[in-house]
């Protein structure tokens, strides 16, 4: 466990819980971030955004359980098969972190379906990849292409000992092939491939539908009274 800076933002409505309101400990600019110390930030329940690194540091509630899949000991349900079997056909590109218009554009699209009401909406071209890359982090764009065309990308840090999955977004038209589980997949099966322990799948809040989904991944663990713990 390392020492570090930190700062608090101010109180504000939660984004995930109605009724609560939330508050994050952000790792101070003065410190100079690298992927050892983020892969050791990570295993203390800290998620990046951009090139910033933060964690839940709400006063009245300790929803946000950091969450983490053994990768090793997986094995997929009888539904997450089937979501192999339909994307069978997927070609998978790894990139770098850089800005493509292809991308961009998907990403756009993804957020007019799935979240009409949000500030995201007017994202433009520097703030989307400030969103998603980082000026210190070993990131990866993961991108799933369909007869030659690109239909989604998994956003995934590379860290020492996991990979960390930041964000996925994909072309709505195709959501009958559940891209978003397929995502995770891969990335569970990328990982056993570099010999990694981890996957790190951000918060999870059982309260929270688009959270909550992540138990579906087994088995799971996350940092309880700061151990992990089999969820």
């Amino acid at each position: 466990m390392i020492s570090i800076p930190l700062f608090l933002n101010s109180p504000h409505p939660c984004s995930y819980l109605e009724q609560h309101h939330a508050r994050f400990a952000y790792v101070h600019p003065e410190l100079e971030l690298n992927t050892e110390i983020y892969s050791q930030l990570i295993a203390q329940g800290f998620r990046r955004s951009g090139s910033q690194v933060y964690r839940p540091q709400c006063s009245a509630c300790t929803k946000c359980i950091p969450a983490r899949l053994t990768v090793a000991d997986f094995k997929a349900s009888r539904q997450q098969r089937r979501t192999l079997k339909k994307n069978a056909d997927i070609k998978v590109n790894i990139k770098p972190a850089l800005f493509e218009r292809s991308h961009y554009e998907l990403y756009l699209k993804y957020l007019r379906q799935r979240h009409f009401d949000g500030a995201m909406l007017n994202t433009n071209p520097q703030e989307y990849i400030h969103f998603l890359g980082s000026d210190w982090c070993d990131t990866l764009f993961v991108e799933f292409v369909i007869q030659n065309e690109p239909v989604g990308i998994a956003v995934v840090d590379l860290l020492d000992d996991a990979l960390s999955a930041v964000y996925t977004f994909f072309d709505p038209k195709f959501s009958t092939r559940s891209l978003g589980v397929f995502a995770i997949l891969w990335q569970i099966e990328y990982a056993k491939q570099l010999g990694l322990e981890w996957l790190y799948l951000g918060y999870w809040i059982e309260e929270c539908q688009k959270m909550a989904y992540k138990t579906n991944y087994k088995p799971l663990h996350g940092l309880v009274d700061k151990e992990w713990r089999l969820l």
